[in-house]
């Protein structure tokens, strides 16, 4: 243990990262611009030769940023899990979806663990911060670790530390976001804070890996359950032709005992509309039903449905049928001036007017292309004549540099589920 902390302030130490993606590849920079040894690996090889290239594919981490770390040999990527054996340390950032039927998917930490298992060696850090349900580490990876014959806590150390990445924001990164970590034991727990104080901003370090899981849960779930309140609200809203966006402005001048949220779509990200399923999974599992949790999940997703028919209402108004319209959705990306579409409601919203027969485009500066939706033509430029060849336009996500009162002057009708064109006085707007 010693040794390994000891490298570790030296920057002495060989880092690995599985995964390169929104929360692997910035880790790996944050570690390489801190002056550790970082090997990165994917088993995707074309995000191994744009790293090799210096060229980044993660919107929150420049070329500028990356491309010195790689040509210094700080930061190299492969697709060769047995590299990890030369590593002191491996996080785990990969994906943990949820399956069809709403069930954890832990495949890709399966994969991962029994990689890492062929190379574990005496002295080494396992740590986990793909999100997932509390016990994982402990119950999953664990007893795959010690079939090596290695022993926790003595001859190799396992923790888990949730990842806290939130896209595009441009306060809060990697490195100033403060990192939860819980070891399996009180060694693990030591090491795994060690690693991250020789990098990151602030370290909070928690009893155990069960906590940590559960901290990342609580975090997302609390976010679900609150958005699922105010999006019910929204609906209640409508059928009282109550407008939500000027009660909840009004009920944020609360100094105290009120925190606001705001109604949309529906949930989009890797986050929000998939961890709070881990919890209540698990809470099944014990013999305990979430309903909070639960209600929270349906009513989000009953979200793009109830967008839609505010689309049939729109275009009923005008004696139009939905089926041969055009309809223009404005922003697919789940969240603002990103390119992420990861569990975006607006691709549950444009399946769902396709269904219906309308003929679709869409405008977001940030996603040239939309996977599975080859029928949707991509509109290039947000202008006049453009908008004024559409039906009905759907505003699903606002990005900082679009002029959305365009919509207003030349659609001839709008619907605006993020009150991006604000208290518009116009008969042909509906909002949420």
């Amino acid at each position: 243990m010693d040794t390994l902390e000891t490298k570790l302030k030296n920057k002495e130490a060989c880092l690995g990262v599985i995964g390169l993606g929104y929360v692997g590849l910035p880790l790996a920079v944050e570690y390489a611009s801190a002056g550790h040894r970082v090997i990165g690996v994917d088993v995707d090889a074309a995000k191994v030769e744009a790293i090799h290239r210096g060229e980044s594919y993660v919107g929150d981490i420049s070329d500028e940023v990356l491309g010195p770390l790689v040509e210094k040999g700080l930061l190299r990527a492969t697709t060769d899990f047995a590299e990890l054996a030369q590593t002191d340390s491996v996080n785990i950032c990969v994906p943990t979806p949820l399956s069809k039927t709403r069930d954890p998917d832990i495949s890709y930490i399966d994969a991962a663990v029994g990689e890492i298992s062929k190379t574990l060696h005496a002295g080494q850090l396992i740590i986990l911060e793909s999100t997932t349900y509390p016990g994982t580490t402990e119950e999953v990876i664990l007893p795959r670790l010690e079939e090596t014959g290695l022993k926790v806590g003595q001859d190799f150390f396992l923790a888990f530390s949730p990842e806290r990445v939130d896209p595009g924001n441009p306060e809060y990164n990697t490195q100033n976001i403060p990192k939860v970590v819980g070891g399996v034991t009180p060694a693990c727990t030591r090491v795994a804070a060690s690693l991250y104080e020789s990098t990151l901003s602030q370290v909070v370090p928690v009893s155990n890996a069960r906590v940590a899981e559960t901290v990342k849960l609580l975090e997302n779930t609390f976010r679900s359950v609150n958005i699922g309140l105010v999006n019910e609200i929204a609906q209640m809203c409508s059928k009282m032709e109550i407008d939500v966006w000027e009660v909840i402005d009004a009920a944020a001048t609360k100094p105290f005992g009120f925190m606001p949220f705001y109604p949309g779509p529906g949930l989009g990200g890797h986050c929000i509309p998939i961890d709070p399923f881990y919890l209540s999974w698990k809470a099944r599992a014990s013999g305990f039903e979430a309903r909070f949790i639960e209600l929270a999940g349906f009513v989000n997703a009953s979200m793009p449905n109830f967008v839609v028919n505010l689309v049939v209402e729109a275009l009923n108004d005008s004696s139009k049928a939905i089926r041969g319209s055009k309809i223009l959705v404005v922003g697919v990306a789940y969240k603002s001036d990103i390119d992420d579409v990861r569990e975006s409601p607006a691709l549950d919203i444009l399946e769902l007017l396709q269904s219906r027969g309308a003929e679709l485009s869409y405008f977001d500066p940030y996603v040239p292309q939309i996977r599975g939706f080859d029928a949707v033509r991509r509109v290039e430029t947000l202008d006049a004549s453009t908008i004024a060849a559409f039906d009905c336009a759907v505003i699903t996500t606002v990005h900082s540099e679009v002029d959305h009162s365009l919509l207003v002057d030349h659609c001839p009708r709008v619907v605006d589920t993020r009150n991006a064109l604000g208290r518009v006085e116009a008969d042909h707007v509906l909002r949420l």
